[in-house]
């Protein structure tokens, strides 16, 4: 092997090591207080609804923003209004940052979340929220399914006093429509800002 050869083979080996270095770095950098579903093929990779503006949406809308999106129903009691809050103390520890960012609030109880229930109440956290909402029964079914996401009325008093038992959790895609994380229920705002931000870079 001539002097050239063995240059450019280990200038070509040398690379080679920084660049797994580097790589190995960067996987190690990004430890999340979340779960990892990062390359999961079991949850679903779009999704298509409509906004409490009366637009049908789908996740390509939102390229370049992360997307946090959870499954729930206004008259929750106490789930729904927890996350909402914490997704609103979310935004704040984020700054400038949560303009990239988009929540989605999508309803499991279309028959009583109607498109001005939702207008109304998902802004009322956080204005830049999206209220979301199944065009049909089999919409809802689909997109439930597609994400793992469980749901079942708990009969009321009255036909339309029921409650829902639902998933607790939210699904994080990141800038380019990757799915990424499954953020836990009631954890507070701080370890959800620190994993964003780690998408975010």
């Amino acid at each position: 092997m001539n002097k050239n050869i063995t240059s450019i083979f280990i200038k070509t080996i040398f690379t080679l090591l920084a660049s797994t270095f580097l790589f190995a770095c960067s996987q190690q950098a990004l430890k999340f207080n979340n779960v990892d579903i990062t390359g999961s093929k079991a949850f679903g990779k779009d999704f298509s609804l409509i906004d409490h503006h009366g637009q049908q949406r789908q996740l390509g809308d939102f390229k370049g923003k992360l997307v946090v999106m959870f499954f729930g129903y206004t008259q929750c009691p106490d789930v729904c209004p927890t996350t909402m809050t914490e997704m609103q103390g979310v935004m704040s520890l984020l700054g400038k940052d949560a303009s990239r960012v988009q929540v989605v609030f999508v309803t499991v109880d279309p028959d009583r979340d109607t498109q001005k229930l939702l207008s109304e109440y998902v802004p009322s956290f956080d204005e830049r929220f999206l209220g979301m909402r199944p065009a049909s029964a089999a919409d809802l079914e689909k997109v439930t399914k597609d994400f793992k996401v469980f749901y079942s009325k708990v009969p009321g008093k009255s036909p339309t006093s029921y409650t829902i038992d639902h998933t607790a959790g939210s699904y994080v895609f990141d800038t380019n429509g990757t799915l990424r994380l499954f953020l836990k229920h009631q954890q507070g705002p701080k370890p959800i800002a620190e994993d964003l931000a780690k998408l975010l870079k």
